[in-house]
């Protein structure tokens, strides 16, 4: 063991001695070692930020919860000019599952509607997320709340001007100023301020709670009717735990084709989609962002070992002397042979180490620049210096042969 420790201390020398006597072309040689870990960590990094994030911000619903509506999540069988045929779900439609639906948790209904501003005396906050939903809303996204609460069963039947507002909205329109009771102005309507949510950070797309206003879905059907094709309308299952999702969502299909007095034959003219098929096919998206990233790295990496190898045959040139005195004294060629793989490992992982800072540093920077949180975690360091590590071994195996196959009398000759 004593004589293995001294070996990499000497191969360690020898790397960075290296390093020191010929810096511009070992540096080059490292090069693609270092892109090549740069761009696999880089990626794995922003793809376990994105999906820590994803992770973050769905954790409030339930994998299971399922939207009804007239448009899916995924791809779908049926043309896109029928699908625009059909028609919105209507409040009274969920008026009517609430009555008829087992197994359920908690059921809402959302309206989909476009941006608009909200105003507090002089102050204007444009660009915000109406959200119109149902009362039960907060039990089905889990809404945590800084200051007041959420709207009641009463004042959401009765459309009621109450607003519950993002953290965001809140500081921008009242500062320093308590915001629970304050009239705001929208829709060319008073809403009371009841409440303000906590704050959550920047959304998976942009939006978040922090940006997004809530109101009583039926004000917009007030506002709006229940016919407007500008707006999208869907209806909200929270299943109950342990239930058969297959014969849940049957359930609701063959409940609301009767409604909608749907034949034998014809087709639904909705869509039942489950959350957890929209958050597999982000996962989806994100396995193919890391194979794309291991493919580009991959070339890199390939670069980098030949650029190791390059080092490494110089090297065993330059020291052939050295490693025929060295035979000539004894040692065997297992002692030559480790000491110059030991040798490509080091350097290697230094082009890897170079790599894993400059993917921290970007980390670093991005994370201060943007309102997101790229995390370069242990396992990705660990990963890269293993990675480095084995692209060093390959690559000095064949010059490492060569270095223990050397006979010592040829060598010293041929160094002298």
């Amino acid at each position: 063991m004593v004589v293995y420790l001294r070996l990499l201390k000497e191969s360690f020398g020898f790397a960075m001695n290296a390093l020191r006597n010929n810096k511009l072309r070992t540096l080059l040689s490292l090069l693609g070692v270092t892109i090549g870990i740069f761009s696999i960590i880089a990626v794995l990094a922003a793809v376990d930020s994105l999906d820590r994030k994803i992770t973050k911000d769905l954790s409030s619903l339930d994998k299971n919860t399922i939207y009804l509506m007239k448009f899916s999540f995924g791809p779908s069988d049926v043309p896109q000019w029928k699908r625009e045929q059909f028609p919105n779900v209507k409040y009274d439609e969920y008026t009517y599952m609430k009555g008829v639906m087992t197994n359920t948790d908690q059921m809402g209904y959302q309206i989909f509607t476009k941006r608009e501003s909200i105003k507090y005396d002089s102050k204007t906050v444009s660009d915000v997320n109406i959200v119109p939903v149902s009362y039960e809303f907060i039990d089905i996204q889990g809404l945590e709340f800084d200051k007041g609460r959420f709207y009641n069963e009463s004042e959401a039947n009765s459309g009621a001007t109450v607003i519950v507002l993002g953290n965001e909205i809140a500081k921008s329109l009242f500062e320093n100023t308590e915001p629970i009771g304050k009239n705001v102005r929208l829709y060319g309507k008073r809403f009371t301020v009841i409440g303000v949510l906590k704050k959550q950070g920047a959304g998976l797309f942009g939006d978040s709670d922090d940006t997004s206003a809530f109101i009583p879905v039926n004000f917009v059907r007030q506002l709006y009717g229940d016919n407007n094709t500008s707006l999208t309308n869907v209806i909200v299952f929270k299943p109950e735990s342990g239930v058969d999702m297959e014969a849940y969502k049957s359930e609701i299909s063959q409940k609301l084709r009767s409604y909608r007095g749907l034949k034998a034959g014809e087709i639904d003219n909705f869509f039942v989609n489950v959350f957890s098929g929209f958050t597999d096919f982000i996962d989806g998206i994100l396995g193919q962002m890391n194979l794309v990233g291991w493919i580009i790295s991959g070339f890199s990496l390939l670069v980098g070992g030949f650029g190791i190898a390059n080092i490494m045959f110089v090297s065993v040139k330059e020291r052939t002397n050295l490693i025929g005195i060295q035979k000539s004294l004894g040692a065997k060629n297992k002692f030559i042979l480790f000491q110059f793989l030991f040798e490509a490992i080091i350097l290697s992982v230094i082009g890897g180490i170079i790599g894993l800072l400059l993917v921290w540093i970007i980390s670093v920077v991005l994370t201060k620049v943007l309102d997101f949180e790229f995390v370069l975690g242990m396992g990705n360091i660990l990963l890269g210096t293993g990675l480095a590590a084995l692209i060093g071994l390959i690559s000095g195996i064949l010059p490492a042969i060569a270095a223990s196959k050397l006979d010592p009398v040829e060598a010293i000759r041929t160094g002298m």
